[in-house]
């Protein structure tokens, strides 16, 4: 997708079976710019993106149940941007890794997430809600930690 923004980079990074590699947080005025109820909107638009997707078999099927998984990857989110820790206090450490282990994430279903998160992304670009350097900074983050949760081969 390619937003009207010349300096925005959606690239996704190639996957290499067997390398994690390191993850930055993204920029706390990320979270500041958009607020804790702009970053509900955002999961929240991305939870329903997910539930019409080509992944949605690996997410719950009831629409109320993915609305639940979206507040909670919301307080992840939250939380990483230097926001309180609301995944900590609701559901202990995150430990990403562990709690997607019984999920088969494969690298397609890695890039269908992506993409369902770029157009997700999409009206904060629209409207200017936070800064290019903040987005991109939030999607360097989502980049490389979906590396991270891959575990299955295609």
């Amino acid at each position: 997708m390619n937003f009207s923004s010349s300096s925005l980079d959606f690239s996704i990074l190639p996957y290499q079976e067997g390398v994690n590699p390191p993850v930055t947080k993204p920029n706390p005025g990320f979270l500041t710019d958009i607020g804790e109820e702009g970053m509900r909107a955002l999961l929240d638009r991305f939870y329903m993106g997910l539930f019409e997707s080509p992944i949605k078999d690996i997410f719950p099927n009831d629409r109320e149940e993915m609305k639940k998984a979206a507040q909670h990857s919301a307080d992840f989110f939250i939380q990483i941007c230097g926001g309180p820790a609301y995944f900590n206090q609701n559901r202990g450490a995150p430990q990403m890794r562990g709690r997607h282990a019984p999920f088969p994430i494969t690298p397609t279903a890695r890039l269908h997430w992506l993409v369902t998160f770029e157009e997700a992304l999409r009206p904060i670009i629209e409207q200017k809600l936070s800064s290019e350097e903040n987005i991109q900074s939030f999607w360097n983050y989502i980049n490389v930690f979906s590396q991270w949760m891959i575990n299955t081969r295609d």
